[in-house]
């Protein structure tokens, strides 16, 4: 058990000119209100910032992206924030975007406010003063299954979503895409790297019909009511599209730790998914084909790719930090990770069934 800590003073080189800020909220804000003006940073996530506004008794929630140089086209707030806004009135469980700034000269980054969710997130312990059960675990389990399965099934075309995504090709841009991201943030040797590239290359399956996609769906992106019975939020959309949606199961079965999985795998993904109670990835999948009425076929290429691309994210954010781009500390040992998960992903990649 943990104490639970839902915001940190601001992390080195992650601050900003918050007097700035509260002079844009009054601006463009309606009814944003007088008194003590005051940031946190929620410390879970490793890509965009993410950070508690209040004033007063009024609060929400700012996504800007980190320092340094980015990806082409990553960390775009004004998509995300787009999206979110088209998506809210067909699956609440996204938080409502309130304004979109791309003035950098306010902050020397593009930013978004949005509605504030509350409640608790799941890492790798449960918070201090919580009894937990089997069948809490399992219910845990089984409200992340379904709140995919429902995402999986908004029509994205009655939302206006259709032109936030390409699902033609995408399996093959998401391949080609990642090789390319790892060798250019390549820092050491990393094992199986060029047999699973081609192996990638030479293997891609056929996609099912599109859905909307949460890209980056896993327990500790979501916030859980006080008593752990219900999500209440799913968060961090910023490459959500409109895809494959086996890719983005297969992403939330990346995550989802089983107690017998390999020391290294559990290392490199620290979760509370190994204790007694949580379902097996099996049982997921099993759920969400009951859910959405999918037939899932074999998921190795897909999970396999998983582990791949989850190898490649560590990889660039291990970059910024040994490149001097980052200062948390958090980052330093991402190297290890990085090839722990190559290995697996290799591993998954032999078996011919998931």
């Amino acid at each position: 058990m943990e104490q639970y800590v839902e915001t940190i003073e601001i992390r080195k080189g992650e601050d900003f000119d918050q007097v700035a800020l509260k002079q844009y909220l009054t601006a463009t804000v309606e009814g944003f209100p007088e008194g003590s003006f005051e940031v946190k940073q929620f410390p879970t996530g490793v890509s965009n910032l993410t950070y508690l506004i209040r004033c007063g008794d009024w609060e929400a929630v700012m996504r800007r992206p980190p320092s340094g140089p980015l990806p082409p086209k990553a960390h775009d707030m004004k998509r995300e924030s787009e999206f979110l806004k088209r998506l809210y009135p067909a699956y609440q469980l996204v938080p409502k975007p309130y304004v979109y700034c791309e003035d950098k000269s306010i902050l020397g980054v593009p930013f978004y406010i949005m509605e504030r969710k509350k409640g608790i997130v799941l890492n790798d312990q449960f918070p201090d003063g919580y009894k937990v059960t089997t069948d809490l675990c399992e219910g845990i389990s089984h409200a992340v299954v379904d709140a995919l399965a429902q995402l999986h099934q908004v029509d994205y075309k009655k939302v206006d979503l259709a032109n936030f995504g390409h699902p033609d090709g995408f399996l093959e841009r998401q391949v080609n895409g990642w090789i390319k991201r790892y060798e250019r943030s390549k820092t050491d040797e990393v094992p199986y790297f060029d047999q699973l590239a081609n192996w990638f290359v030479r293997q891609i399956p056929k996609s099912p019909e599109p859905t909307i996609i949460h890209n980056d769906y896993k327990l500790n992106n979501m916030l859980l009511s006080r008593d752990l019975t219900q999500i209440e939020a799913v968060l961090d959309w910023e490459i959500a599209t409109i895809a494959d949606p086996l890719f983005d199961l297969a992403g939330a079965l990346g995550y989802w730790m089983e107690e017998d999985d390999p020391d290294i795998l559990k290392d490199s993904l620290p979760t509370v998914t190994v204790m007694a109670g949580f379902i097996k990835r099996r049982d997921f999948i099993h759920r969400y084909s009951l859910k959405t009425g999918r037939d899932i076929p074999s998921m190795h290429y897909y999970l396999a790719f998983t582990y791949f691309k989850l190898a490649v994210v560590l990889q660039q954010i291990f970059y910024r930090w040994k490149m001097g781009q980052t200062f948390d500390e958090r980052f330093s040992q991402f190297d290890i990770r990085v090839k722990n998960l190559m290995i697996h992903a290799f591993e998954v990649s032999q078996k011919e069934t998931i």
